[in-house]
């Protein structure tokens, strides 16, 4: 059902500031883009890890909130959803819950249970069967939480005991994040496990390979940065200490699926989530250093997020960075077609991925091809629930 008037209040303005975790500019809505513009490199296919992708539009994750409270998808209609944006290069799903302690948000969809697999297999099923291809995102939030979502009313977790100055989405509406307790150092190894389980979960759903969410404020990345790391032991301190988890997790799930059905998100200078680019870049170096010989799918790293200030040496730490990177690299953020087809060609990405215009635009691929106008987004929808606003935007063809 839909929110109340005050709590879509609540969520718009939480996207205006880069709630929805991925997105890219929208064209002045209605505005035809002029003549047919051609975009080769955006439009060449691309090897990635298991599979190769027809194109280089690919889907960001998007949080839709339309699962039940269990994490179980309403099945029908993400299907459908999925499914009318198979044209991507790569659909990455919505960020999904690798455990109960994951949730941050209410109806945001989990792989844990054999009920998140039965719900997500036909989703999967509906994409492969109209040519598509799609990863799944693990996602663990870590202090951006609330008691009110966690098992037993349990504090969240995180790195240190640094309370994030960001809202939850709750079954009340958006409250401030609860102040978290730190992971003790024995509890980290059942952690990566729930992300080896939650992968292993993913590839029983059938996915083509999975995305570990690192980015955007959330655990991982609050293990990476000294603002939130506070701690004194073997995963706390200098930037290799701080790199640790990350690449424990990414080695663990290379050893449950294979490197080629592995993908890592990060976000160097993000500022959602109170965070900032202070420290990063050595802690994202040391990511490098140790999993670069590993051969994953890909890189995903969110490059901006519309209404966050970004600075020059914001960008020339992303420009270091994605010069260390050996592999596939996909950028994320603020990005037009032009933009996109730019980057590409002069090799600074090889794919982009685009959030908030495929919420409107199931067939966004072919939209950038013909040079066509883009559908407005009804904003009120977003995470509203139900199938208006997330499967009756029209495609070209009507």
């Amino acid at each position: 059902g839909g929110a109340d008037k005050g709590l879509k209040a609540n969520l718009l303005d939480w996207i205006r500031i880069g709630g929805l975790q991925s997105c890219c500019v929208l064209p002045p809505l209605g505005e035809t883009l002029m003549g047919e513009p051609s975009y080769p490199h955006l439009f060449s296919t691309l090897k990635l890890g298991a599979i190769e992708a027809p194109n280089r539009v690919f889907m960001a994750p998007l949080t839709r909130s339309r699962a039940q409270a269990d994490g179980v998808h309403n099945t029908e209609i993400a299907r459908t959803y999925y499914e009318q944006r198979s044209s991507a290069g790569l659909i990455i799903s919505e960020a999904t819950e690798i455990s109960p302690m994951a949730k941050g948000y209410i109806n945001v969809p989990g792989i844990y249970t054999e009920a998140h697999v039965e719900a997500w297999r036909p989703v999967v099923d509906g994409v492969h069967e109209a040519g598509g291809r799609i990863f799944l995102q693990l996602w663990h939030v870590g202090r951006i939480s609330h008691t009110s979502l966690l098992p037993n009313g349990a504090q969240p977790l995180s790195a240190s005991d640094v309370r994030a100055q960001t809202q939850s989405f709750t079954p009340d509406g958006m409250q401030d994040a609860s102040a978290p307790r730190p992971i003790a150092t024995e509890e980290i190894p059942s952690l990566i496990e729930e992300y080896r389980h939650a992968a292993a979960m993913a590839d029983k759903a059938g996915f083509d390979g999975v995305e570990i969410h690192g980015a955007n404020g959330y655990l991982l990345d609050q293990f990476l940065h000294p603002h939130t790391n506070k701690r004194t032991d073997e995963y706390g301190g200098g930037p290799d200490n701080r790199a640790r988890i990350v690449i424990e997790v990414v080695k663990a799930l290379v050893e449950e699926l294979g490197p080629e059905k592995v993908g890592l998100r990060l976000s160097p200078t993000g500022k959602f989530g109170d965070m900032n680019s202070d420290g990063m870049e050595e802690a994202v170096e040391a990511v490098f250093q140790g999993i670069g010989d590993l051969g994953l799918a890909y890189l995903h790293v969110v490059e901006r997020v519309p209404g966050a200030d970004y600075s020059d040496e914001d960008a020339a730490i992303l420009d270091r960075l994605h010069a260390k990177w050996n592999g596939v690299y996909i950028a994320n953020g603020e990005f037009t077609p032009e933009l996109a087809e730019e980057w590409i060609a002069k090799g600074r990405a090889d794919a982009v991925a685009f959030g908030r215009d495929f919420i409107p635009n199931p067939d966004l691929p072919e939209r950038i091809r013909q040079g066509a106008s883009l559908n407005e987004p009804d904003m009120e929808t977003y995470y509203a629930g139900g199938a208006e606003g997330y499967i009756t935007y029209p495609s070209l063809e009507g």
